[in-house]
This record gives structure tokens, C-alpha cells and sequence, in this order.
């Protein structure tokens, strides 16, 4: 007699404003049986449903905000639970957003904050993130859609969890410029901006590190081969160590000034290297800012 399949749980939580609705229509049209807004308690009965179903539910995602809020405080007892279960795999998905971002759809959508008062969706967004600190801690997965669409917000989810049954884990190499922010979804960060900045060649400086003349200058230094070195060789190390904790997908940023030159090259670098043992995508976030 075979094993019983293994139920795949993907809890979706994060910041009001940030994105749960498209993330949830996502992973439906990826084959999740999904539930919008379910009351943190009763998280432990659903899944006893799930296990007695026989296999015909394997695939869930359950999306937790505020609008619970009188239950959310019971969602970390049911997550001690889940952990103690052989059949369930389960993830927490976090969706953030800076909140700029948050108050301007908020305006845009007209609606009130589910925990502010009725002026000033600002006081709710502050309350919210304080209260969604701790559990963000425990996210296995962050995404910040602060300068995402809709559509691109679809893509990102699609890509992160369209093999989640498969066993290779997924690189995500990230190229972002400092000045526009850090990364909040990514796991591992690297700051490159000790290295020679083609920004002050003029002929260079409209280029971007995908320019062949950019990113030799870059890579022909002396320090940018050491530095490649080691770093490619940490990288190689913990992947296989994150996979082996349970990780589908490792986001990887690479940081220099402007996110346009230096970071650029050696995500480019880094992302030929790895792909010959891993599957790599590369998102070059700032490359296009200054245009």
C-alpha cells in the first residue's frame, strides 16, 4: 500500500493593500484549493479535513489578514501545530509593501483601513506592521510588491510555486541599487559598491553592466575576481544547506549605488555560473531607474 501524498499549505498573510487577492488567484490557477479570509482557529479543523480527504486535496492556500483580527492571535498556536505534522508541508507567504505604496492604493481604492480610524489609513498601516512583525519572522517567502503590477505580482507567484512538489530548489539572483531601497523578499544580500564604479567613466556612465565594455571594466579587476571567488564558492556552499532545510526558493541580491553598473555585471556573472547546477532567474530591479 503507497504512502499517502503528501498536502502541500501555503498561508498567505502580510500588510492590507499588499496583494493577497492576486496572490490567492494565482495559486488557484496553479491548482490550489484556496480559501480567502479563514479564522486563524479554525486552521487546525481544516486541516483534519484535508488529511480525511484521502488525497484529493493536496494542494492548499489559505489566505489570514486583519479582517480576522479577533482570531489572528490564534494563528501561532495552529502553526505549532502544523509543524507537527508528518503530512503537512506547509509555507507562510508574506506580502509587504513600504508604506508609501500602501497609503497611495488606499487612496486609489477609496476604501478605510481595517485598522485605522476613518482620516488617516496611515495610523492602520503603523498598527498593522507592528502587530504583523513577529509573525513576518516566521515567513518562508516575502514579497514585496511595492513597485509590482498586478500581472507582475501573478508571475512572480507562478514562478515561486509552480514546482513546489519538485525537490531543486529555485535561485532567484536580484541586481538593485541602494538608493532605491533594499530588497525586503530577499534571503541573502551583498554589497558591492567597494568595487571600481564605471559611473565616473563618462563613456560608460549611460551604459548599464549588460553592456559588454561595462562589464569588462567591471570584472577586470583584481579585487572583483577575489571577491567573485569567495563569494561564488559561499553561495554554492548554503545552497545545497537551504535546500536541505526545506527552502523552494532562495532570492540572492547583489547592491551597489545605482543598481545599474557594478551590481548588474556580477548578478550576470553569478547567474552564468549557477545555472549550470540550478535553475536561475535574474531580475535586474533598478537597471532602468535613471531613464
Amino acid at each position: 500500500m503507497s504512502e499517502p501524498r503528501p498536502i502541500h499549505l501555503i498561508i498567505i498573510t502580510g500588510m492590507s493593500g499588499a496583494g493577497k487577492t492576486v496572490a490567492i488567484q494565482s495559486l488557484e490557477d496553479l491548482g490550489y484549493f484556496c480559501v480567502d479570509n479563514l479564522p486563524p482557529i479554525l486552521i487546525p479543523k481544516f486541516v483534519e479535513l484535508m488529511v480525511q480527504s484521502g488525497g484529493k486535496i493536496n494542494k492548499v492556500a489559505l489566505v489570514v489578514d486583519l479582517r480576522g483580527r479577533e482570531f489572528f492571535e490564534a494563528l501561532s498556536e495552529s502553526l505549532q501545530l502544523l509543524e507537527q505534522s508528518d503530512r503537512i508541508h506547509s509555507q507562510i507567504l508574506f506580502l509587504d509593501a513600504d508604506d508609501q505604496t500602501l497609503v497611495r492604493r488606499y487612496k486609489e481604492t477609496r476604501r478605510r483601513h481595517p485598522l485605522s480610524s476613518e482620516s488617516s489609513p496611515m495610523e492602520g498601516i503603523i498598527a498593522e506592521r507592528k502587530l504583523l512583525e513577529e509573525l513576518k519572522g516566521k515567513a518562508t517567502q516575502i514579497i514585496d510588491t511595492s513597485s509590482l503590477k498586478p500581472s507582475e505580482l501573478k508571475e512572480k507567484i507562478i514562478s515561486r510555486f509552480s514546482d513546489m512538489n519538485k525537490d531543486r530548489i529555485s535561485i532567484n539572483m536580484m541586481s538593485f541599487g541602494f538608493k532605491y531601497g533594499i530588497p525586503i523578499d530577499a534571503d541573502l544580500i551583498f554589497d558591492v559598491r567597494f568595487l571600481p564604479n564605471p559611473h565616473y567613466i563618462e563613456t560608460l556612465r549611460p551604459k548599464t553592466g549588460l553592456d559588454g565594455s561595462v562589464y569588462d571594466y567591471v570584472m577586470k579587476w583584481d579585487e572583483t575576481k577575489e571577491f567573485l571567488s569567495k563569494l561564488v564558492d559561499l553561495i554554492q556552499y548554503l545552497i545545497p544547506k537551504y535546500q536541505k532545510e526545506g527552502k523552494s526558493q532562495l532570492v540572492i541580491g547583489i547592491g551597489c549605488t545605482g543598481g545599474k553598473h557594478r551590481s548588474v555585471a556580477l548578478t550576470e556573472f553569478i547567474t552564468n555560473v549557477l545555472k549550470s547546477d540550478w535553475h536561475v532567474n535574474v531580475n535586474h530591479r533598478d537597471i532602468m531607474k535613471d531613464r
